[in-house]
């Protein structure tokens, strides 16, 4: 059964959110892990997706609203993992009261984020040596 739980970046969370992020951003993207692993992760609330203790993905919110680190293991893909990652932290961001939140997508993932109620604003820029485009959605209150 797959588990979709908002968690702090503590000892029993830390292990299994770093081995997603390793093997989706270091491993496949190539991205490097000092840029990977900002220091800013003890600061954010995050989401991890576990299906019988296996983390299968995760992402992170920060207290400005920033959406980040979205990531999915690459057999775990395709079953709308990625969406219910991304609705967790914005229902998160709704509850404690944010006006908005807001992302960085590469761009390939321009049109997942779109259908999720992002808005692209702003010029391409690059990240880690990859395109990205800043989107943001107003949330109600």
């Amino acid at each position: 059964m797959v588990d979709i739980k908002i968690v702090a970046f503590d000892d029993a969370n830390k292990e299994s959110i770093r081995f997603v992020r390793e093997q989706v951003f270091i491993k496949e993207q190539q991205i490097d892990p000092e840029i990977e692993f900002d220091g800013l992760d003890t600061q954010a609330v995050h989401v991890l997706v576990v299906d019988s203790e296996q983390p299968l993905g995760t992402g992170r919110i920060l207290a400005d609203g920033h959406i980040g680190r979205i990531a999915i293991m690459k057999a775990a893909r395709g079953k709308g993992l990625g969406v219910k990652v991304v609705q967790a932290l914005v229902e998160y961001a709704k509850q404690q009261g944010y006006p908005r939140v807001d992302l960085g997508a590469q761009t390939h993932a321009v049109d997942f984020y779109r259908k999720l109620g992002f808005t692209p604003y702003g010029e391409e820029f690059m990240e880690a040596n990859i395109p990205h485009q800043a989107m943001e959605q107003m949330l109600k209150q």
